[in-house]
């Protein structure tokens, strides 16, 4: 067991039964996954991703964007951002001054109602457009106003023939809310906006990883793709039209720039390649879209913990060995008790002893853990975060392989890239595996590094965009152009 000493320093397992340490064997041979594999995966990855591009279509969406032109940092104006995410809803109002890619915020959050994301379609927009009012009135009390242009970060899977258009092709991140899914959210949006009279005009629906690559672009002239590792997953990078076949209708200029959002969340639902467990195939047949998300729900973070709390409950059902013996696991076996954060404050825990993972255990799920207990839980943690980071990495590396990237930066954003230890090296060191970087390559000539407010600034500089480019002549991907204000270019 030389390896779960090497992988988190801890002192010897001799304590460990025998019982347990066959039990880390078994976990680790299934989580782990090796550079054979993570090649396969990503060469299966860049053929769904051109399939995605095609008229045809399959399983990854690889929807069109109509985000048709890059930032140069000089875009001005006064803007709101509206960000629909899992957990939040945050409504931000952005200043653009004439200083190069500089940017000024005032936000505010709301959270989400656990109600809400099972609810109806009309107790969503509701309360959507509440959020907006109270905004408005708190931070521009009995102003006169100018119509604000708005940039709407809806982070779920839409389908856009335009920017200021989108029809939702299937709830995520555990929201099932009823009479949204195939109807234009824009026009359920405005609608509760209508009943208002709020002063504000919806310029550009986008996506968060769509608003993370623009609003990383603006600031690093070496960003190329924009991620996102949090409750869900997904990625966004520009395609030219030309290689696009499923908008070969529209005649665009084949060298025209198109902002693709992956919704790469759906990559393999068939289950060709990827290494699913039997706590995978759970997660999936429990869920509210069994079938569907099979790439992010091995990665994300709304499913870490789960896969976490399915092992432990295993275990302590397991007749093979002694887990939790005599503990009342009740806590335990309720379903997604456990997030992403559970495993991070595990995996950060510094004393040989495991003592701050013994009190959480005994916080959180009233579990009073012995020693090589809290060792496997530890173990497991690992395998769960190493395993989500390097399958995150074959959706970069397919990315760069279809478009020729040798070297670029890549923005990432989201809860567990951004908070859950070692996500970063783990994923970097598999981006390296492979591509086949000689040992001896410094720095990594593709870098994946903290991105910009992707869902907040980048859905203002792309409302920018849109007025700049409408204002220029280019109407391609735009419906209503009524009541839109000038912006500077």
């Amino acid at each position: 067991m030389a390896g779960l000493l090497e992988s988190n320093g801890l002192g010897s397992l001799n304590d460990v039964p025998g019982d347990l340490l066959g039990e880390i064997k078994r976990l680790e041979q299934l989580f782990t996954v090796e550079q054979p594999k993570l090649k396969e995966i990503t060469d299966h990855f860049v053929d769904e991703l051109a399939k995605g591009l095609s008229v045809e279509g399959g399983s990854i969406p690889m929807n069109a964007t109509w985000v048709m032109t890059s930032p140069t940092g000089y875009e001005t104006g006064t803007f709101l951002a509206l960000d629909m995410g899992g957990t939040n809803l945050r409504v931000c109002e952005i200043i653009l001054p004439e200083e190069k890619g500089e940017f000024e915020i005032i936000q505010s959050k709301y959270r989400m109602p656990e109600e809400l994301k099972t609810g109806n379609a009309e107790e969503l927009w509701e309360y959507v457009a509440d959020c907006l009012q109270q905004f408005i009135e708190y931070h521009h009390e009995n102003e006169n106003m100018e119509t604000l242009p708005l940039g709407f970060t809806f982070s779920y899977p839409a389908t856009q023939d335009y920017i200021d258009h989108g029809v939702l092709q299937r709830w995520t991140k555990g929201f099932d809310i009823e009479g949204v899914e195939g109807h234009d959210v824009v026009e359920q949006f405005e609608a509760a906006l209508a009943s208002r009279s709020l002063p504000i005009k919806l310029t550009a629906l986008i996506n968060d990883t769509t608003g993370t690559l623009v609003a990383s672009a603006y600031t690093d002239d070496a960003m190329r793709i924009g991620c996102i590792f949090g409750t869900g997953c997904n990625a966004a990078y520009v395609e030219n039209c030309g290689s696009i076949p499923k908008l070969a209708h529209m005649n665009l200029p084949p060298d025209m720039p198109m902002a693709i959002n992956c919704e790469w969340g759906a990559f393999d639902n068939e289950h060709k390649v990827l290494p699913l467990t039997p706590y995978d195939v759970i997660i999936d047949k429990e869920s509210p879209r069994p079938g569907q998300q099979a790439f992010e729900k091995m990665i994300a973070g709304l499913y870490l913990g789960e896969l976490f709390r399915l092992v432990l409950v295993d275990l302590h059902h397991n007749k093979e060995c002694i887990f939790f013996h005599g503990q009342d696991i009740s806590k335990l076996e309720k379903a997604y008790t456990l997030d992403s954060s559970f495993l991070s404050l595990i995996e950060e825990d510094p004393f040989e002893n495991l003592s701050e993972t013994h009190d959480l255990f005994i916080h959180k799920l009233g579990i009073s853990a012995k020693k090589p207990e809290l060792e496997l839980c530890r173990r497991l943690a690992e395998l769960i975060g190493t395993r989500a980071a390097r399958l995150s990495s074959c959706g970069v590396a397919a990315i760069c392989k279809k478009k020729n990237y040798e070297s670029c930066h890549v923005g990432a954003d989201g809860s567990v890239f951004n908070k859950y230890p070692h996500f970063k090296q783990r994923g970097a060191l598999a981006l390296r595996e492979i591509l086949d970087w000689p040992q001896d390559l410094k720095p990594d000539p593709i870098d994946i590094r903290a991105a910009e407010d992707g869902s907040g600034v980048g859905a203002a500089i792309i409302a920018a965009l849109t007025i700049k480019r409408i204002k220029e002549g280019n109407l391609a991907g735009v419906r209503n152009t009524q009541g839109l204000p000038s912006v500077k270019s």
